[in-house]
């Protein structure tokens, strides 16, 4: 493709390509950078294109592609690398609110409530807890896939009613 028709028909898809990119970033300024760096992309790779394919289908490609590879290069910036000596981040739950001794007590009184279940309920919601999958607590519980879930969503319930003035 002729470079002047090439640029002529990325400039017609800017409004359309707009509209995908505040579809994928939610954001309007995000959305703006998205459409900047596929337009560059595209008319950096246009001796890539060949004639007679999907120009609009080439150039979306091109915007999806680079919105998945920075929403992998955010999560990885994301990260948290521990570099103590015993690995203390690494072992503490980002959620686990053990900042305060408040947030201590709290744990405890969820174990406590949990340890109050029937077993028919605590046993697989204690398994599910420790990071069972639903098969394996139906396996080796010796009951049905269904049962099991259901009860550790009953026994989840429980524990909503009773801590929800925690909330």
């Amino acid at each position: 493709m002729r470079t002047e028709k090439f640029q002529t028909n990325l400039m017609n898809l800017q409004s359309n390509l707009l509209n995908f990119a505040y579809m994928l970033t939610s954001n309007r300024d995000d959305a703006y950078d998205l459409l900047q760096d596929t337009t560059l992309k595209a008319l950096d790779n246009e001796d890539k294109y060949t004639e007679n394919t999907n120009f609009k289908g080439w150039v979306f490609t091109i915007m999806r592609n680079i919105f998945i590879n920075n929403y992998r290069r955010a999560s990885r910036a994301a990260t948290m690398v521990d570099t103590t000596d015993n690995l203390y981040h690494l072992n503490l739950s980002q959620d686990s609110g053990l900042e305060s001794p408040e947030g201590s007590f709290h744990a405890a009184e969820i174990t406590e409530a949990i340890e109050e279940f029937a077993d028919e309920y605590r046993i697989p919601f204690s398994m599910h807890v420790a990071g069972y999958k639903y098969g394996e607590i139906a396996e080796r519980m010796g009951l049905p896939l269904g049962t099991v879930k259901s009860r550790i969503f009953f026994a989840r319930k429980k524990l909503q009613t009773r801590f929800a003035d925690y909330r």
